[in-house]
């Protein structure tokens, strides 16, 4: 038999047409996971004044979304690690597509509660698929680098979502935002089938043996020569057949790490999921911020998250991310106290958003992207999504805590300033995820490269 190793073949390609698509492609996917997840935060009032409720009615929505998000993150991403990436995101854009279009139709809160809830267990798994997908095409040395573009298109889509606030929500009405994040998953399910294949390491893992193998190398390099007798294998100590478990993530020396990673993700994301959802209002309510004005700054801000993602990557590449990683959250802490202390009329606080958003983004790309490096292909997407999934529980907690401070008329520096514990807390976290993985106390995967 011939051994073929296919992360040898994947690091000596050039990047060309078919990474490029599987990038472009599954940046859309990130871009309309993106949208989705932030458009309910920036509309959220306008929502409820639809439906005749207060602002913090909305509680009740974002505390079910979130829910929903960490069921899709448990149970939908690791069936990508089952059945192939490609096709269980196919099904999952068509499926959160359809909900979110049904969603234009609700008469009541409650429905339309209901409506988000199904389509949100589809959103979660979006991201984690169309992440491994990407990490698993990339060569190591541009992988990080890939993820960053990709998780551009996340940011693109969370400063569309502003864009539908402030300048289509007065003409159409918070429907239109549902109009847009329904219909753009759709038009993902021929551009995946047509343009993104599936992941070559996934299919090596699943089945040496399998002679599509040989005919997706011979599409990638065609003067590259197929033996008859090839066995494909990952790394140097490839060549049996693993099929993906849910327990992997916890074995063979990963359960400490593994640990620290969902506690760091759990945390960011409650970050997240709280200034997504609830900053606009915050603004409005504590300090007489209109909405659409407040969409228009964020909406400027947004080109932080752009070059936050995109640096993260790039530094990721060239050093260690443990050490990266904790100085974008020590940042985003400051940024907190800034927002919530710098009046929004002065001129500086505009550059304080823009700092917030580099570094809230590049921070959360920088997990991801490491979750991308350290876990084995066979278990990545649920790697991925288990990670994604934690972070959708403390998500859960964000709505919580949003309503209360609105409803006990809590002041913007208060608000944020317990908010802004929670990137701190995460630095803290990624130092001893370097400290346990520096001291062998984790087991890496073979291309894992400098973390």
């Amino acid at each position: 038999m011939t051994r073929i190793d296919i992360e040898e073949f994947i690091d000596n390609q050039r990047i060309g047409t078919p990474q490029v698509m599987v990038l472009l492609v599954c940046g859309l996917v990130c871009f309309i996971d993106g949208f989705d997840m932030f458009m309910i935060g920036k509309i959220a009032p306008a929502i409820a004044e639809g439906f005749g409720q207060p602002p913090e009615a909305m509680a009740n929505l974002f505390v079910w979304q979130q829910i929903a998000m960490a069921v899709g993150a448990f149970v939908v991403s690791p069936l990508a690690d089952r059945i192939g990436r490609q096709r269980m995101l196919m099904i999952s854009c068509g499926l959160f597509g359809l909900f979110t279009l049904a969603s234009v139709w609700s008469q009541t809160l409650a429905q339309l509660t209901v409506l988000r809830a199904l389509a949100s267990v589809f959103m979660a798994a979006g991201l984690p698929m169309a992440l491994a997908l990407i990490s698993e095409a990339a060569p190591a040395r541009r992988r990080a680098t890939f993820v960053a573009l990709s998780l551009v298109g996340y940011s693109t889509g969370n400063a569309a979502s502003g864009a539908v606030a402030a300048w289509l929500l007065d003409d159409y009405g918070w429907q239109s935002a549902f109009w847009i994040g329904g219909i753009a998953p759709l038009v993902c399910i021929p551009l995946l089938a047509f343009f993104v294949p599936e992941s070559l390491k996934f299919r090596a893992e699943r089945n040496p043996n399998d002679p599509r193998i040989g005919a997706s190398l011979r599409k990638l390099d065609r003067q590259f020569m197929v033996p008859e007798d090839a066995v494909f294998v990952l790394g140097k100590s490839g060549g049996e057949a693993r099929k993906a478990k849910l327990t992997d993530i916890f074995t063979e020396g990963r359960g400490l790490m593994t640990g620290v990673l969902w506690a760091a993700c759990l945390i960011s994301m409650t970050s997240i999921a709280l200034t997504s959802q609830w900053l606009p209002t915050f603004f409005q309510e504590m300090a007489g911020v209109p909405i659409q004005q407040f969409a228009v700054s964020a909406l400027i801000g947004y080109m932080g998250s752009i070059a936050g993602t995109l640096l993260i990557g790039y530094l990721m590449d060239r050093f260690r991310a443990t050490r990266m990683i904790p100085l974008f959250y020590i940042g985003l802490f400051a940024a907190f106290i800034g927002m919530a202390w710098v009046s929004f009329e002065a001129q500086i606080f505009i550059l304080i958003l823009i700092a917030f958003n580099f570094l809230q983004t590049g921070g959360q790309a920088g997990l991801n992207t490491l979750i991308t490096k350290i876990y084995p292909p066979r278990m990545r997407s649920t790697a991925l999504g288990w990670a994604g999934g934690a972070g959708r529980v403390g998500g859960v907690l964000a709505p919580i805590y949003g309503g209360y401070a609105v409803a006990q008329d809590f002041s913007l520096q208060l608000t944020l300033g317990i908010a802004a514990l929670l990137p701190f807390t995460v630095a803290l976290l990624v130092l001893v995820l370097g400290r346990v993985i520096r001291t062998g106390k984790a087991v890496l995967a073979p291309d894992a490269g400098q973390v």
